[in-house]
């Protein structure tokens, strides 16, 4: 047995409306936890380096994204 109510003038199952909840609530949570677009990291300071092999150690100790 359905309940109907009326909504803007129309009558509507309380079927439509547990279905619309139930499909709002886990769209808006696809919608939310989906993440965004890829942020871009600014660049860092210039290094510095006396040499190649220098460069390359502060490159490998301290990766672009800590810099």
């Amino acid at each position: 047995m359905v309940a109907y109510y009326q909504i803007a003038g129309k009558k509507v199952g309380s079927h439509v409306l547990a279905m619309g909840v139930l499909g709002s609530i886990f769209g808006g949570t696809y919608l939310a936890t989906r993440g965004g677009s890829a942020k871009k990291t600014a660049q860092g300071p210039p290094i510095n380096a006396g040499s190649k092999d220098e460069e390359q150690f502060i490159q490998c100790v301290f990766p672009s994204k800590f810099v």
